[in-house]
């Protein structure tokens, strides 16, 4: 019985692609796995800033109602719809 050698270079070479492949698998997935737990992390963490600051401009408003500080309240709004307008979001709530 003779060996067909391309046959078995054949069966080799997709033996070994596979395991390549696994490989490579296997470390794609584990980087996934790390930046997804990082980006809950970041989520978690974005979610307490936005409660904490929606805390902040809360009482801001309340006390400056209580105060009866007009000139204060208006360079305050003026500054967040400043920030607001420079970072796009005020165009995008408009359209």
């Amino acid at each position: 019985m003779e060996i067909n050698w391309v046959v078995l270079g054949w069966l080799i070479d997709m033996v070994l692609n596979g395991f390549v492949w696994l490989v490579i698998a296997i470390i794609f997935i584990s980087i996934i796995h790390m930046t997804d737990t990082w980006t809950k992390k970041a989520l978690e963490f974005m979610v307490k800033v936005d409660e904490w600051i929606r805390k902040f401009i809360e009482n801001i408003f309340d006390w400056i109602e209580k105060k009866n500080l007009q000139i204060i309240s208006s360079i305050v709004l003026l500054i967040i719809f400043g920030i607001l307008a420079q970072l796009g979001i005020i165009p995008k709530l408009i359209t």
